[in-house]
């Protein structure tokens, strides 16, 4: 599985789908008003190459959780087979601007009421813990907590490590998807890899927690 954006070349998903990846996640949106304008243009290529489609939003601190999920799912226009997708990071462009776990919940809560599915979320397990990021130092400010709605959400883990660490919040139920490596080019192959995806420039690869038929399964289902 790979995840893309706007900056990512595209030469032909088919390419994609013959090295062995079986679903893409697009950007869709950030904050409340910037769309990925290779989103939409993409689905039909990418479905038509065989792959599941997901997309994702990526949170800020400028907006509601309710405006965000609402302009998500304008841009998105999911269907019933549709990843769902929160990027709950760290705004590094402008560390002020992140979004705070209430938005984050409020974003959950409006897309599980519009489609009745709960988004997976993508965090690295630092910043879902509440601890200073190394390098930056940025912080959530708080941890999230067992009881949060974000713990009920799929967990898409972060972490560039042999084995992902599981946020706290998360630790009875594990990780469903996981981001082992970033940016893939020939001349830096993702982590533990030596094969190319070809069909893009580069992208982020990620592990299903389970074999292909769990994978379909699982996708565009709640949780």
């Amino acid at each position: 599985m790979i995840d893309i954006s706007r900056g990512v070349t595209v030469s032909d998903f088919r390419l994609v789908r013959q090295s062995n990846i079986l679903a893409v996640i697009h950007k869709a949106t950030e904050g409340g008003d910037y769309a990925d304008p290779g989103c939409a243009a993409r689905r039909p290529q990418a479905e038509a190459a065989g792959l599941l489609w997901g997309t994702y939003h990526f949170g800020t601190g400028q907006w509601s959780g309710a405006q965000q999920a609402a302009f998500y799912l304008a841009v998105s226009r999911p269907g019933p087979r549709t990843l769902l997708a929160l990027d709950f990071e760290a705004n590094e462009n402008n560390p002020s601007n992140s979004m705070s776990i209430e938005q984050a919940e409020e974003f959950v809560r409006a897309v599980t009421a519009a489609t009745g599915r709960l988004p997976v979320v993508y965090v690295h397990p630092i910043w879902a813990n509440g601890d200073p990021l190394p390098g930056s130092g940025l912080s959530l400010g708080a941890r999230i907590t067992p009881a949060s709605i974000l713990a009920r959400c799929g967990l898409w883990v972060a972490d560039y490590h042999d084995s992902p660490e599981i946020p706290l919040a998360w630790e009875g139920t594990g990780w469903r998807l996981w981001q082992y490596a970033g940016d893939e080019t020939e001349s830096r192959p993702a982590y533990g890899q030596t094969s190319i995806v070809r069909g893009v420039s580069h992208c982020d690869r990620n592990l299903f927690n389970g074999d292909a038929t769990a994978l379909y399964r699982f996708w565009g289902a709640a949780n």
